[in-house]
């Protein structure tokens, strides 16, 4: 399933020739490795966007500034680098690698989870990858599933999900990132015994994923909307659906706006701009700009929503 993901457990190191693992994906036989107790992942995680100079580079020195400002503004303590909002496969492996350094350097003591998504079209690269995270760090790593060559077989993810723990000790959850909701609950409840993390991808439907059980939720608009979701799980958790309700509403009515005029990274990146005040520049070709028709309507649309809060 497209966005599949398996994070690994905070505190993870890779002994002196051993290698990072997920069974054929980023390990090899022998893979030796250590555990220390790890921090249950929840809440919000923000699929961080990748900022760029006007000329196509990455942008490092705004991360420290990308940080604070998830932290203080969004009340959002939990990231997944170079995943799809972070046109993690448009960008060369140095690049990833760069970017995953400065996100543990800034995020040190601020941050609760840096996930660094290491897949790839190249297994072999996805293995460097992951041996590169663990070096560096990160709480956890997460690769999506093969999505160009890849398996003939269907297997449907509760199905793979039996007797994993055994096969990769370090397995902590999924991303699970599909509208099939009855498939997530099926996911969830056979492997309620594993206690394992189920991270909900699709934010506009994040209240029904809660609702059946998922953990926390991963996705592009905790960047700008984060405090506004945090609301909505604290109101979920009380329990007041009504005004948990009105919030996951007036997110879906805001996304299916900008749906409609046609939604992207480019024009996550257009939002988050706008919103943050912080630069985030232009995608990475074939993508291309926000026009200045979206900004100038997606502004307008989110100024005018009045949220239960009264921001």
């Amino acid at each position: 399933r497209p966005g599949w993901a398996a994070p690994l457990p905070a505190g993870l190191r890779v002994e002196r020739g051993g290698r990072q693992g997920r069974g054929r994906g980023a390990a090899g036989p022998g893979a030796r490795m250590k555990m220390t107790p790890r921090k249950k992942l929840r809440g919000l995680v923000a699929a961080t966007i990748t900022p760029m100079t006007p000329d196509g580079q990455i942008n490092l020195p705004v991360i420290r500034q990308y940080v604070d400002y998830l932290v203080s503004e969004q009340n959002v303590r939990n990231v997944f680098v170079n995943g799809t909002t972070g046109e993690g496969l448009s960008l060369t492996i140095q690049e990833r690698k760069q970017l995953a350094e400065e996100w543990v350097r800034q995020g040190k003591d601020k941050l609760d989870h840096v996930i660094v998504h290491v897949g790839a079209l190249s297994l072999p690269e996805s293995q460097e990858l992951a041996r590169h995270a663990a070096a560096i760090g990160a709480n956890a790593i997460a690769a999506i599933a093969p999505f160009f060559f890849k398996p003939t077989k269907k297997v449907r993810v509760e199905e793979l999900l039996g007797g994993i723990r055994e096969r990769i000790p370090t397995f902590q959850g999924v991303k699970f990132s599909d509208t099939d909701l009855l498939d997530l609950a099926q996911c969830i409840n056979k492997n309620d015994r594993e206690q394992f993390e189920f991270l909900y991808g699709v934010d506009e439907q994040l209240l029904s994923a809660l609702a059946i059980g998922a953990d926390g939720a991963v996705g592009s608009t905790y960047n700008y909307l984060g405090q506004k979701t945090t609301l909505m799980l604290q109101a979920f958790a009380k329990p007041d659906l009504v005004l948990a309700r009105k919030y996951q509403f007036l997110t879906g009515e805001f996304l299916s706006f900008v749906i409609k005029l046609g939604f992207g990274v480019a024009q996550t990146k257009a939002i988050m701009t706008f919103v943050s005040g912080i630069p985030m520049g232009p995608p990475r070709l074939p993508l291309v700009d926000a026009s200045e028709e979206f900004i100038v309507k997606a502004k307008a649309k989110l100024d005018s929503i009045v949220w239960p809060d009264g921001d």
